[in-house]
């Protein structure tokens, strides 16, 4: 049997899962390289820069974790942006969402640095996340794009809070929130 033929979409599931096993400060080459089962050269061969690797892959995590969200949440829509933000910050408080997390809080930490490439992929990530939250709001709320942008903040500052060990703070803002 001859090995599978490495492509960018083959590479990417193996590249994801070390990133998400060891973060980003062990995302250089030759360490990823050898999480895929090749070299560094093949995978500048296949995505062009270090910069433009790491964009896809944070890219590609970004989806597997709109994906397990998607698995994760229950199937009707919010019935408001209260509820959509409560629920959101308690499915993403469950183990399976931890190697996310660190992954994300490497890249604020990459972005209060001003690195181009972090900050780009940020921006691509939280487009995805926002798109998601949209969608699970209720189907009446007047202003989708406001309560979505509305409530990944609160999400993001509940997951900051979390995260410092200030989970309470967290739980009693996201009670405080108007319905």
């Amino acid at each position: 049997m001859s090995p599978a033929r490495l492509t960018r979409e083959t590479l990417l599931p193996l590249l994801a899962a070390h990133v998400l096993q060891n973060g980003l400060a062990d995302a250089s080459l030759r360490p990823l390289a050898k999480a895929a089962g090749t070299s560094d050269r093949m995978l500048i061969y296949h995505f062009g820069t270090k910069d433009a690797l790491v964009a896809a892959v944070l890219e590609y995590l970004a989806g597997m974790f709109a994906t397990a969200l998607g698995t994760a949440f229950p199937k009707d829509r919010s019935t408001s942006r209260r509820a959509c933000a409560q629920t959101v910050y308690a499915v993403t408080g469950e183990s399976q969402f931890a190697p996310f997390f660190r992954v994300w809080w490497d890249i604020v930490a990459g972005c209060s640095d001003d690195n181009a490439a972090y900050l780009d992929a940020a921006g691509r990530i939280m487009d995805v996340l926002l798109a998601w939250v949209v969608d699970h709001l209720p189907a009446d709320d007047p202003d989708p794009q406001a309560g979505g942008r509305a409530v990944l903040t609160v999400i993001e500052g509940a997951q900051m809070l979390r995260a410092v060990g200030r989970g309470d703070f967290a739980q009693a803002a996201l009670a405080a929130l108007e319905g």
